[in-house]
């Protein structure tokens, strides 16, 4: 007799939803700690670039005068 049918068809499938664990906890306050920190990187990145196109500007009206 041959097994194999019976093997093939007693296997249990793992069902997905049984096996998803609970994802670990956000703490808020570190996602805001974290944005306001970059929000200010991004604020001092923009003023040094217009700090530097209007020192730009100004030596190139003193240099054609």
């Amino acid at each position: 007799m041959n097994n194999e049918g019976l093997n093939r068809t007693s296997n249990v499938f793992n069902d997905p939803t049984r096996d998803l664990k609970s994802p670990p906890r956000v703490n808020v306050d570190v996602l805001k700690q974290r944005l306001i920190v970059q929000k200010r990187k991004d604020r001092v990145k923009r003023t040094i670039i217009l700090s530097t196109v209007v020192v730009s500007l100004g030596a190139l009206t003193v240099l054609t005068y």
